[in-house]
């Protein structure tokens, strides 16, 4: 369900059920010539439309205003918009307290955007990793005080914490894509893998008719995209959120 849209016996269901809410989180970036700049936000928004068709989910309103950077293209005339990490952080830990102040324990940011670089971390999900430890830490502390930790109540933290009840866990972050897709999708910036994924997803977000006026090198292979590969990325999104949200 669109966050937006519950009405509050909804959201109470979502909370007693512990369905995941989910953040999709991106950038607007350049995307080449012939796909539109919120190409990897778009893709974790359409794909998190199609996993609700199948299970129960909370889908909060998309984050776009990410760390783009101008690594691929300078922003004028091409539209990347840039927010750094240190502006990024203190935003991210002002959601994810309020989110669990309403109730949720269940939270998961999906972010596609540098995710090859996934496991070293990059500005966005750094960031917004660091919000949700540190927003955990002071919703912990409000609500048990300080020493909560170290009181007799949590003797049993390494067992349980060994046996999955981690409340580390309320928040997580995870890239949209497999960090590691052993060849059988290609993982690029706005060339055959992210345009037929756009072709799949959201074709409206992809004009072939400018192919011709890309120059860059991560754009060569563009024009070989399909909806077809586009749909086996898609498949194998789906199999990845699954084992994210379903576990």
């Amino acid at each position: 369900m669109r966050y937006e849209l519950m009405l509050p016996h909804q959201i109470r269901k979502a909370i007693a059920e512990n369905w995941p809410v989910a953040l999709p989180l991106g950038v607007l970036e350049y995307h080449g010539e012939h796909m539109a700049v919120g190409m990897d936000t778009l893709a974790v928004v359409k794909m998190l439309e199609l996993f609700e068709k199948e299970a129960d989910i909370v889908i909060l309103p998309p984050f776009y205003y990410g760390a783009a950077s101008y690594a691929v293209a300078p922003p004028e005339g091409n539209g990347s918009v840039q927010v750094g990490g240190r502006a990024l952080a203190p935003f991210g830990e002002e959601l994810f307290y309020s989110l669990l102040r309403v109730g949720f324990r269940n939270i998961h940011a999906i972010i596609h955007h540098q995710t090859e670089n996934f496991a070293a971390g990059m500005p966005t999900d750094l960031a917004f990793k660091t919000a949700g430890r540190q927003a955990i830490f002071r919703f912990l502390e409000k609500e048990r005080g300080e020493g909560w930790w170290g009181s007799d109540t949590m003797a049993g933290y390494y067992v349980e914490h060994a046996e999955g009840g981690n409340f580390f866990n309320w928040i997580q972050v995870h890239p949209l894509m497999p960090t590691v897709t052993d060849g059988q999708y290609p993982f690029d910036h706005a060339g055959i893998g992210e345009t037929s994924l756009m072709l799949a997803l959201c074709p409206e977000a992809v004009d072939a008719g400018h192919f011709a006026d890309n120059t860059g090198w991560y754009t060569a292979t563009a024009p070989e995209a399909s909806m077809e590969l586009g749909q086996k990325g898609v498949a194998m999104i789906l199999d990845h959120l699954r084992a994210m949200l379903t576990a």
